[in-house]
């Protein structure tokens, strides 16, 4: 297996899915591995998907989700012993164990707009940042439930992707207003609530998000807003920054930046806001706080 065929795979899902996450699509790039590149021995497969996540961690995507979800992919798939099975009976229950964790994963998005649900009231009005699956299918079943409220959507610099949530918001027929990423302070007197999604949650209960987001939560805190985080469980991570600096450089910049040397003049993809600064996380797992974060990560990595 060739580095090359695996980045073919992971993007070649990336761009036929259009509404699926990087995270996602590493999982299935996992299982189409598993299921087509044919090995002998146990050590060979667990080669493969090492090989497998270097490849798609060097595509020229965000990859925090993708680390996350491929730790806690191989952490379920080999959860019980195999040494008394048969090479063949081991690839068949990772393959088993892989769909079911896929199949996981792609229910949770929805069980994550369920709990958001009842902190979306009539008359409200709520500021987000950028564009986030998981806040727009809360607010999608929102609207299908019947309840007027209203979006600021963060225009996002430098690749504006809240343009596009905007667009969706409009679409669906939910009153909403895109902004400029410097009108936020300006804006934040007059919500309600703050709906942020994650690319990756740390071990503290604070978020890696797409740059701007620590702005906007230093800014809702100053005015006493609460700021709600809507996340799946495989982003749970643990990586423990104390700060920007602390934040892993792949988590970042693209493998493209990367390669070229010099950082000090590249714009960060992300920041990271502690968890003083978040209220609560609605996950696949419940209605967490941030300090909940560690427990819940300790069980999933048992």
């Amino acid at each position: 297996m060739k580095k090359e065929e695996v980045q073919e795979i992971f993007l070649k899902i990336l761009e036929e899915e259009a509404d699926v996450s990087a995270g996602v699509a590493a999982i299935k790039t996992f299982l189409t591995v598993i299921e087509n590149y044919k090995v002998t021995t146990v050590r060979e497969l667990h080669l493969n998907l090492q090989l497998a996540v270097d490849a798609m961690r060097h595509c020229d995507q965000p990859v925090t989700a993708v680390s996350s979800g491929c730790k806690l992919f191989m952490r379920f798939i080999t959860f019980a012993k195999l040494d008394d099975k048969s090479f063949e009976e081991c690839e068949q229950i990772m393959l088993q164990r892989g769909q079911i964790f896929l199949d996981t994963l792609l229910e949770a998005r929805g069980k994550v707009a369920k709990q958001a649900l009842p902190f979306i009231s009539d008359g409200c009005k709520i500021l987000t940042h950028s564009r986030s699956r998981v806040v727009l299918q809360a607010m999608l079943e929102a609207a299908k439930a019947n309840k007027r409220f209203e979006v600021f959507v963060t225009m996002s610099c430098p690749d504006n992707s809240g343009e596009r949530m905007h667009k969706e918001l409009v679409a669906a027929g939910i009153e909403a207003t895109l902004i400029l990423d410097a009108a936020v302070g300006y804006i934040m007197e007059q919500v309600d609530i703050v709906m942020l999604g994650a690319e990756g949650v740390t071990e503290s209960g604070g978020i890696i998000n797409k740059i701007g987001t620590y702005t906007i939560a230093m800014a809702a805190l100053e005015l006493k807003k609460p700021v709600y985080v809507l996340t799946e469980s495989f982003k749970f991570s643990r990586v423990y920054p104390l700060n920007q600096r602390d934040i892993p450089k792949e988590f970042k910049y693209l493998s493209s930046v990367l390669s070229s040397g010099n950082l000090s003049k590249q714009h960060p993809l992300v920041d990271y806001t502690p968890p003083a600064y978040i209220t609560l996380l609605f996950t696949d797992l419940g209605i967490l706080t941030p300090s909940a974060v560690s427990d819940e990560l300790i069980k999933l990595y048992l």
